[in-house]
């Protein structure tokens, strides 16, 4: 059988293609036995035995139509199989997936996540992105690639918590019952994991707009055990779930083994250097800290959620605004904009909603670090603000960090806003302008 020739062109998405390659691999359970090589080689020969009966099949039932040829043998106008040679559009370790011989060498695409030892050209990830594109498209849903750690839950080591913390071990809830609870210990992993409030029905609401995916710095063992908490019943992420060892660089994230369109995706992640060549797809956001472990981490010297028994609100909290900008940028794409759907982009849509929440603001700069203005200011003019460098009366808001400059005595004297760089940052993080007054800076006594 063909995966290329015989994948369903019209399928309602990945998770098809996934079912249907596990069906003509006769995938064998992940928790293969140690004798991989022996094994993958009878894959490799039941594959190639299963195209000779189809060849065998062909020839001597002929056809009486060439549109059952055509799709048997070629996907019209999009297939990358030729009917008189094969292209080799991708192998199943280092067996071609659509004639069935056995390549020197290995090139391609690791998917690994799909089918272990897949591996896909670039003719064929296009057309498969293609179809996705078109199949999700007409069910007006977009793509949503979504960090776990510090965007969806967070987790520590049993043996990283503090004393403040011990309690949360006679408070853990169920593994028996994953979908009403929300902080579990692992024990065969030594992690408890905290889920972050909202995180259920962002999910549920988000899986109606978008064919999600999860993509984690984690190993292969921790992602599979984190999707299990997020998506116990496997409504959401399927087979959809990529860790480190499915990149294809070190120390980055990227959408090449993401089955759905650049112009199509959107990123949920708290990191932006993760995802230095898509920065455009981007929602950067605020990191969920339940854990001491977490803060320290980041260099927080203060108490986490857990030790303050505490938590982010559940519905005012980083997801659930979040969950309105998608909804957003969702409808633009699909309600506002003109012209073809498979023309249009979806970062473009993102960067018009983000430049709106700072827009009619003129900020200027008083006394910030010099390492970090270079990032405040490319933010605001993110958000849509304009920065000078002078003062000048059209300025409507001074950040600073020391009321006693002098633009911080000018913004005081003609009354203009002097606020905190984590008003700008806040505005990032929550898409929406926040309150001046949440993020006055005190008075001192500096006086340069």
């Amino acid at each position: 059988m063909s995966v290329v020739t015989d994948s369903p062109v019209h399928s309602s998405g990945s998770d098809d293609f996934i079912d249907y390659l596990n069906e003509a691999l006769d995938a064998s359970s992940p928790n293969s036995s140690s004798d991989e090589e022996a094994e993958n080689q009878d894959e490799f020969e039941d594959l190639r035995n299963k195209r000779r009966k189809l060849e065998s099949t062909e020839e001597t039932e002929g056809s009486t139509s060439e549109g059952i040829v055509e799709q048997k043998l070629v996907v019209a106008e999009s297939s990358v199989v030729k009917v008189d040679g094969c292209t080799h559009p991708g192998t199943f370790g280092k067996l071609c997936i659509s004639c069935g011989e056995i390549l020197d060498g290995e090139s391609g695409v690791t998917f690994g996540y799909i089918h272990k030892g897949l591996r896909l050209h670039e003719e064929e990830i296009s057309r498969l992105r293609n179809t996705e594109m078109n199949t999700f498209l007409f069910s007006k849903k977009l793509f949503l690639v979504l960090d776990l750690d510090h965007t969806l839950l967070n987790t520590t080591i049993l043996g990283q918590l503090s004393s403040e913390e011990l309690h949360l071990l006679n408070e853990t809830d169920s593994l028996e019952d994953v979908a009403k609870g929300s902080l579990f210990k692992l024990e065969h992993m030594h992690m408890m994991t905290k889920l972050r409030p909202f995180v259920r029905t962002f999910l549920k609401e988000a899986s109606a707009m978008f064919e999600m995916y999860i993509y984690t710095m984690g190993d292969r063992p921790y992602a599979l055990e984190m999707a299990k908490l997020l998506d116990p019943q496997g409504e959401y992420f399927n087979a959809k779930v990529i860790s480190r060892d499915d990149g294809t660089q070190k120390h980055q994230k990227g959408l090449d083994v993401v089955l759905g369109r650049d112009s199509a995706v959107l990123i949920l992640d708290d990191t932006e250097h993760a995802w230095m060549k898509h920065k455009n797809n981007l929602i950067l956001m605020e990191r969920y800290h339940f854990f001491a472990s977490s803060c320290r981490q980041f260099g927080f010297n203060c108490k986490s959620l857990a030790e303050t028994k505490s938590d982010e609100n559940e519905t005012d909290g980083a997801l659930a605004k979040i969950l309105e900008v998608l909804k957003q940028v969702h409808c633009t794409f699909f309600e506002k904009l003109q012209g073809d759907l498979v023309d249009r982009d979806v970062r473009q849509v993102l960067s018009s909603v983000r430049g709106e929440i700072l827009s009619g603001c003129v900020i200027i700069f008083s006394r910030i670090n010099h390492l970090a203005l270079p990032t405040l200011k490319r933010i605001a003019e993110q958000l849509g603000a304009t920065c000078l460098t002078e003062l000048d009366p059209t300025v409507t808001h001074v950040v600073a960090t020391d009321a006693g400059t002098e633009k911080a005595r000018w913004a005081v004297k003609e009354k203009k806003c002097l606020v905190h760089p984590r008003w700008i940052e806040a505005a990032n993080y929550f898409w929406e302008k926040q309150p001046e007054e949440n993020f006055f800076i005190k008075k001192t006594t500096t006086q340069s």
